[in-house]
């Protein structure tokens, strides 16, 4: 039994791969960035919104991680505003947190865009202002690696510990999502729900009501969420009865959640 269940892993894994290989194959000059019809219309939808995304990144590094951001929309605002780090920026000499007016779904150099978290209703113009100050404040906006981080993954992780109302979940696909800020060994999980220890993204271990259990060996992620009996494996990603996000969550009026 053992035997045949690493056997399935690891076909699962090599088929990841391929998938992933070929969904960022294509020149990233001529890649698709149109949005991708996930994201709310600001001229329609009136409320604001926080949506975490993430894709594959481009290239040959697609097939194994994925690149995230953060897209806010303020209360009556006609547009979305993303917050990410872009590698090059900091490769030329600049900061490498991007603050741009731009649509939240946009595709990733042609990869398609997966939602990670989704937040409106009362409250949530605070939190988009708690988001607006972490990023403002990531320590290493002059400093980026693609392993083991700190990187984009690395800036998203950040922005979520700071602002624990996101209750976000990043996937095991986002290589540096482990490298904790500030030179921390243990440090709250990106969710908020939970703690970890991580010996420079490399090495660590989390807890988490909202992630379940993660082992992080090299930067590669294994691990179990028993709430939503979700298997997390490099490579491939979550693998789960049920998507990561179902549909908004709308904060009540009144909850002191987002206060």
């Amino acid at each position: 039994m053992g035997i045949g269940l690493w056997i399935g892993v690891a076909g699962l894994v090599a088929l990841a791969a391929i998938a992933a290989s070929r969904s960022v194959g294509a020149d990233w000059r001529t890649a698709s960035r149109e949005p991708a019809g996930i994201a709310p219309d600001p001229a329609v939808v009136r409320e604001a919104v926080v949506q975490v995304y993430g894709a594959r990144a481009v290239g040959w590094r697609g097939a194994f991680g994925v690149h995230t951001w953060i897209a806010v929309k303020p209360t009556n605002a006609d547009h979305f505003t993303v917050y990410q780090v872009i590698g090059w920026r900091v490769v030329r000499g600049g900061e490498g947190v991007a603050i741009d007016r731009r649509p939240a779904d946009q595709r990733w150099f042609g990869a398609m865009p997966e939602l990670f978290a989704d937040l409106r209703g009362p409250g949530v113009d605070e939190i988009i202002a708690k988001i607006d100050k972490a990023a403002r404040g990531y320590p290493h906006n002059g400093n980026y690696g693609l392993w083991p981080g700190p990187n984009s993954n690395t800036f998203v992780a950040h922005v979520a510990r700071e602002v624990p109302e996101l209750r976000l979940d990043l996937p095991p696909t986002a290589i540096g999502k482990d490298y904790l800020t500030n030179g921390h060994v243990i440090d709250r999980a990106p969710s908020g729900t939970g703690w970890q220890f991580s010996l420079f993204g490399l090495l660590g271990v989390l807890a988490g009501a909202e992630e379940g259990v993660e082992v992080n060996v090299l930067g590669l992620v294994f691990g179990f969420d028993p709430t939503d009996m979700a298997l997390k494996l490099p490579i491939v990603g979550r693998i789960a009865p049920t998507p990561l996000v179902n549909g908004p969550r709308v904060l009540a009026a009144g909850s002191g959640e987002g206060s």
